[in-house]
């Protein structure tokens, strides 16, 4: 019954608490972290591609090198473009924090649960407005 009353009260809430925005700023902040460093290591990948040294010493392979090089540089590209673009949810989410809008689904209003938050702390959609939008992705 305890929990009954709990899910109760957290369901009529309309924000979360300066204790719980304190909580989910610092699971955000470990993962920018994170994520700041693997965008410099993508970054500092596609610009030192080019600069092995050995190009032009192997010419037998040089057509399936330079394919493959291309390949390689496509592919940090959108590693690197993504990995922009999660910092960026993670830095607009920490602007919500400061906000106090955090953790409210942009297209129910209502909470999004802990547990979302706390694995997709950037996530701006409550599971069931996800399920809605369905694959409209």
């Amino acid at each position: 019954m305890k929990t009954e009353n709990l899910k109760d009260t957290e369901n009529k809430k309309n924000r979360y608490s300066d204790e719980e925005l304190e909580e989910f700023k610092q699971i955000i902040l470990d993962k920018l972290v994170k994520a700041r460093s693997d965008y410099k290591l993508l970054s500092e990948a596609l610009s030192n591609e080019d600069e092995n040294g050995t190009n032009d010493t192997s010419p037998t392979f040089k057509v399936l090198e330079e394919g493959y090089q291309v390949l390689s540089k496509e592919e940090n590209g959108r590693l690197a473009a993504r990995q922009q673009k999660f910092i960026n949810n993670l830095e607009n989410a920490l602007i919500r924090i400061e906000n106090k809008t955090y953790g409210i689904c942009r297209v129910t209003g209502k909470l999004i649960a802990k547990e979302r938050l706390r694995i997709v702390p950037h996530a701006t959609l409550s599971i069931e407005a996800k399920l809605q939008q369905g694959g409209n992705q």
